[in-house]
């Protein structure tokens, strides 16, 4: 048998009384704390990946990593081509879940509902401020779809950048129609805290009633087995 290596989840844990009335708050507390450990030891390198669960219509599941460029009291949310694997899952069936798992610090935050195309103005913000480069990039790639060589993707980027040179103004590369962004409407949000033997802490607010991450009286709290 193969040696594992295993060592104890050494985490201060989580308790009821160290939580708001909604999710919001704690939410926006841990993600502040992974950037600042990261800006401060170097150990947590994108701190705000999310990995996305959706299933396609044939019920078939798919998990993928995306950067969450987008954090309010309605929800984490990403943004991608609207013709990938994701955004057709997402046409077929809206349920979704997303994690963030931060190692180093023994935590971890899952996401469930719903996923909400963001509005037009929002994602024309978000991709006007990304980096030249990236922008020409979401032109370039038909994401998820298949790809004969790395050259034939880069060919294209040389055309576009051609088309497309950068000027330094956050217009001088338009809006891809089929590049937008989704928001997690959540149902559940669990906060995970490492313990040691196991004996992990899961403290979840589960949706009793309308309102965003920040709505006292919405939610409800359960602890769950670890």
């Amino acid at each position: 048998m193969e040696q594992i290596d295993r060592w104890d989840y050494a985490g201060e844990g989580l308790e009821e009384s160290q939580l708001p009335a909604a999710p919001w708050e704690l939410v926006r507390s841990w993600v502040d704390q992974a950037r600042r450990r990261n800006k401060a030891q170097g150990d947590l390198p994108e701190p705000d990946q999310i990995s996305i669960g959706t299933v396609d219509e044939h019920g078939r599941p798919s998990v993928r990593t995306v950067l969450m460029r987008y954090l309010e009291p309605a929800g984490p949310g990403f943004y991608t081509n609207l013709d990938s694997r994701k955004a057709r899952d997402l046409a077929a069936n809206p349920q979704i879940a997303g994690t963030l798992t931060w190692a180093p610090l023994f935590h971890a935050i899952r996401f469930s509902g719903r996923a909400r195309q963001l509005d037009r103005d929002v994602v024309r913000g978000y991709f006007e401020s990304r980096p030249w480069g990236s922008r020409v990039g979401a032109w370039a790639s038909a994401q998820s779809q298949p790809l004969h060589d790395r050259g034939e993707l880069e060919q294209r980027v040389h055309e576009l950048e051609q088309r497309w040179p950068d000027t330094g103004r956050p217009d001088d590369v338009p809006l891809p129609d089929g590049w937008g962004g989704y928001v997690i409407e959540c149902d559940e949000v669990e906060f995970w805290a490492g313990r040691s033997s196991r004996l992990h802490d899961r403290l979840v607010f589960v949706r009793e009633g309308d309102g965003d991450l920040s709505t006292e009286g919405a939610w409800r709290v359960e602890r769950r087995q670890p």
